[in-house]
């Protein structure tokens, strides 16, 4: 429960965290950079929007734009308003004339915008952050206008105003529209492609916005897309009139030492002239393409929920199917993110597939060091009961080997026990007796793992070992045999050494059968040991418990196995074993050919 208990702590903090990495925003640049990638397509549009240029052609034709502006423009607005039966719906002029000018050229341009009367002019502002007196004190206002610009009077009074203002987003990229702002004295000041827009359509829908009034832009044409025609065509004539009629008509600077261009989210590589920018507002105005942000708590709530489940999911995962856990959140989120944004909603496109990434790459770390324990824990298991093959062979595997249970396993199983040991023990000293049982018992455990056996236990004086298990075995019978061949003949060495030292002998009585068993960890998880259990073991325990000192007695089912390649003599006058039925056969195993 512990253990249980720190792990979700563990997923709690680190979903957490990620959310919280989230919505502190340090990652917004990027995320915004892939959104824009993701989100913004060029889209085809009713071509009800024309822009007039003043680009390098006009400058290159009437000289420096500041000297003539005023005077083309008037022309321009006459040119295309001279007959009432066909005009454009809208004029919509995005150039800033706050200051009044000596000359006529005021004048005419006044008179121009009077006569069409559906003219819209520029308004701008400057913002700040900073304190405003509000009741009896201040407060911090991160969108304070400190000032602003309007048509000079005579320009204002005879048309439309909209502001031109193209707030950037923290980035320096150009991705909502300020759909209107407050003068000081409350009057509110539409953007000039909403004032161009309502002319066109007065029924037209608003789009929601935020509290300082922006909304998300959907762009639907790159810098360069939108039909631009030179104003020195139109002045000359190359454009007639009628080809503006009824469509929605922005004059603006497009040359690019004008100073008015700007990165858009639409295309980071190139800039888009700001009268472009207005025609992408207006178109999508038009045609109802609003697009709204959600809730930034909202989608970082998701964040965290989502982060979270997908922890336990990793953590109970393999590998396999954590990469496709990975991958499919992942993926799925994108076009998840992309479906939505058709449905007008936007979400952070980054944050999900970017903490599902880090919790993936943590969850593949936090598996290999888990199965790098468990290797060692199966190495610090088995070594000391295992061969070391064998040993190798688990390290590659599953590492199953660790968990309670067993499974039914086809094994020889051997016993082994030192006959004449309790009286040995009598009569010599302690230390001895442990230093002679000791060098029986490396005896045994040698023979055991040299043939690839496992040795299950020692109880006193006596071992159990078997073969075919925890991995399979080609030979593992013969394997068996040839271990208690080698036992019997160490034990005949160590007894004559014994038998000059401490005038004692001492022999093995060892027996061995063969069968299914269920061999597996046995226990508790805090304390298991690595067994075989079953009617397979029985019988061999009691073969050895009946052999005399340096026999091997195996049964029929032993010799059968081994047939051809073993000298066995069957007992005249075999014992009975317990729970066997009488004729039981017992062998004695004599040599191996």
């Amino acid at each position: 429960m512990k253990k249980i208990f720190c792990l979700l702590s563990c997923f709690l903090a680190a979903s957490l965290f990620l959310a919280m990495l989230a919505k502190s925003g340090i990652l917004n640049p990027v995320d915004a950079y892939i959104s824009d990638a993701l989100y913004q397509q060029p889209v085809a549009v009713d071509g009800n929007v024309v822009i007039i240029a003043i680009d390098e052609k006009a400058i290159a034709r009437y000289g420096l734009y500041q000297d003539w502006n005023r005077e083309k423009i008037a022309e321009t607005i006459s040119f295309l308003s001279k007959s009432d039966d066909c005009r454009p719906a809208a004029i919509g002029i995005d150039i800033l004339y706050s200051a009044e000018r000596a000359g006529g050229a005021d004048s005419s341009l006044v008179h121009a915008a009077e006569d069409y009367g559906n003219v819209v002019t520029a308004y701008a502002a400057a913002f700040d952050t900073g304190f405003v007196e509000k009741g009896d004190g201040f407060v911090h206002d991160s969108f304070r206008m400190i000032s602003f610009e309007e048509p000079f009077e005579e320009l204002k009074a005879v048309t439309s105003q909209g502001h031109i203002n193209a707030m950037l987003d923290t980035d320096g990229v150009l991705r909502h529209h300020l759909l209107y702002f407050a003068l000081p004295d409350g009057t509110i000041v539409p953007s000039m492609a909403l004032a161009i827009a309502l002319k066109y359509d007065e029924s037209l829908k608003m789009p929601a916005v935020s509290s300082q009034g922006f909304w998300y832009l959907s762009y639907s044409k790159e810098p360069g897309d939108f039909e631009a025609i030179s104003i020195a065509d139109v002045l000359d004539g190359s454009v007639p009139p009628e080809y503006f009629d009824g469509k929605i008509v922005l004059i603006g600077p497009m040359a690019s030492g004008l100073q008015d261009s700007y990165i858009t989210s639409i295309d980071h590589a190139s800039q888009m002239y700001g009268v472009e920018y207005q025609a992408n507002a207006i178109a999508a105005l038009l045609e109802g393409r609003f697009k709204q942000e959600v809730d930034g708590n909202q989608q970082f709530t998701a964040l965290f929920f989502i982060l979270f489940f997908s922890c336990l999911l990793f953590w109970r995962g393999n590998l396999k199917l954590s990469t496709s856990l990975w991958l499919l959140v992942s993926c799925g989120w994108i076009l998840f993110g992309k479906s939505m944004y058709e449905h007008g909603l936007i979400f952070h496109i980054l944050y999900v597939p970017l903490g599902m990434t880090v919790l993936y790459i943590g969850s593949v770390a936090a598996h290999a060091v888990q199965e790098s324990r468990k290797r060692r824990q199966i190495t610090r298991t088995f070594e000391r009961y295992v061969a070391p093959e064998i040993v190798k062979k688990l390290l590659g595997s599953d590492a199953d080997a660790l968990k309670l249970g067993g499974k039914s396993c086809k094994i020889a199983v051997l016993f082994v026990d030192i006959r004449g040991f309790t009286a040995m023990s009598e009569k010599l000293q302690a230390e001895i007796v442990v230093e002679i049982l000791n060098q029986y018992l490396t005896l045994i455990s040698d023979c055991i793992l040299n043939h690839g056996g496992t040795l299950d236990k020692y109880v006193g004086d006596a071992a159990m070992a078997f073969w075919g298990a925890p991995l399979p075995q080609e030979d593992y019978v013969m394997n068996a045999a040839r271990a208690a061949m080698d036992m019997v003949s160490g034990a005949r060495k160590l007894s004559e050494r014994l038998e000059q030292q401490y005038r004692q002998s001492l022999a093995f009585g060892i027996g061995i059968h063969v069968g299914k068993a269920v061999v597996g960890n046995i226990g508790s998880p805090k304390r298991m040991d690595y067994t075989a259990i079953g009617d397979t073991v029985n019988t061999a325990a009691r073969l050895e418990a009946n052999a005399p000192g340096g026999t091997i007695y195996i049964s029929r089912k032993t010799a059968d196995a081994l047939k051809g390649r073993i000298m066995a003599t069957p007992l005249a006058n075999p014992p009975e074993l317990k729970g066997k039925s009488k004729g039981f056969e017992v062998l004695t195993l004599d040599r191996i050919l």
